[in-house]
């Protein structure tokens, strides 16, 4: 089969697109022929191994995995031994932790869930690791709730345009803060204001808000928490930061300061689970949440979409196409 396949951290230029052998699913795994796969910034920095710290966790000289992405959506080839809750022929999404950049993946069965009737593989393979983070960051670390307010910065991407959403299905207020070029995108997806970051900075405007999703973090804690309600929740997303710690030095500021004020700032780091995956799939098929589709790619294009993602400012989920 076909793959993108890195042998050592490095720019996108390090992939290369080669022939592997098929995978076999082990005990309780499920072999996916790839329909389609989505990438986002985490993947960009296990690609290209900064900051320094993600090679304690994938590798200190090369990726442990050869294979980038996370996230696909396709049709089920193969199953292994005691699956039974899928068989070959049914379209499921989901993530693995083997790579996705390929036309075929084993994963876990419990890692998959049914494709929704009315999505495309492409867009259910833009859904599970974006909109978990966003569900999981305003529902459970946030707790939001009707009748709050709720900001989200950097609304136009990834997780942002599924916050926003995820927000407005709360029963949120939304205010979505964006580029120029943005503004519509977000007052399609529900927001109730934006603020156009080209034109005014929403830490001077002297609102407050009692969730704050930062998914840009171009701010200094100190300036953000400005907007923030005397109870509110600040809750950091963002991969960015030194080439060595990334954003371990904000986080460990955050907690710091959380015990000095009534203010709640909780970075956190998302966690797939099945049960959150079926929740989204419920939204998807009630037309609660929308994928937004920036940019497709072919296989042998995935070193231009990775790219793509590290020069920031996408519009919504990059999807390679099989």
């Amino acid at each position: 089969m076909r793959a993108a396949v890195q042998h050592r951290y490095g720019p996108p230029s390090v992939l290369e697109s080669s022939e592997i052998e098929i995978p076999m699913p082990g005990r309780g795994e499920v072999l996916v022929r790839v329909g389609a796969a989505s990438i986002h910034p985490g993947d960009y920095f296990i690609m290209t191994g900064r900051p320094y710290v993600v090679r304690l966790v994938f590798g200190l000289r090369r990726p442990r995995n050869g294979i980038p992405g996370r996230d696909l959506a396709g049709v089920v080839a193969a199953v292994g031994k005691d699956v039974t809750a899928l068989r070959p022929g049914d379209e499921v999404f989901g993530w693995s932790t083997a790579g996705t950049l390929a036309e075929h993946a084993c994963v876990p069965v419990d890692n998959l869930v049914p494709v929704p009737a009315n999505l495309s593989l492409a867009e259910a393979a833009a859904v599970p690791t974006s909109a978990m983070t966003a569900l999981q960051a305003l529902r459970n670390i946030a707790k939001a709730q009707p009748g709050q307010t709720v900001l989200i910065t950097g609304a136009s991407g990834g997780v942002g345009s599924f916050a926003v959403q995820i927000a407005k299905a709360l029963g949120a207020e939304v205010t979505a803060v964006c580029s120029t070029r943005n503004v519509d995108l977000v007052r399609s997806l529900g927001a109730d204001h934006v603020v156009d970051y080209t034109t005014a900075d929403f830490t001077r405007t002297g609102q407050r808000y009692d969730v704050i999703l930062d998914n840009v973090e171009a701010q200094p804690l100190s300036a953000v928490r400005r907007a923030l309600t005397p109870t509110g929740t600040l809750i950091p997303n963002s991969g960015h930061g030194g080439r060595w710690l990334g954003p371990i030095g904000r986080i460990i500021t955050a907690h710091v300061l959380s015990g000095f004020t009534r203010q709640q700032l909780k970075p956190f780091t998302s966690v797939e689970t099945r049960d959150d995956l079926l929740t989204l799939a419920d939204l998807l098929a009630t037309r609660q949440l929308t994928p937004v589709i920036d940019r497709t790619y072919r296989l042998d294009e995935a070193a231009d979409a990775l790219r793509y993602i590290g020069a920031g400012h996408t519009q919504g989920k990059v999807v390679i196409t099989l």
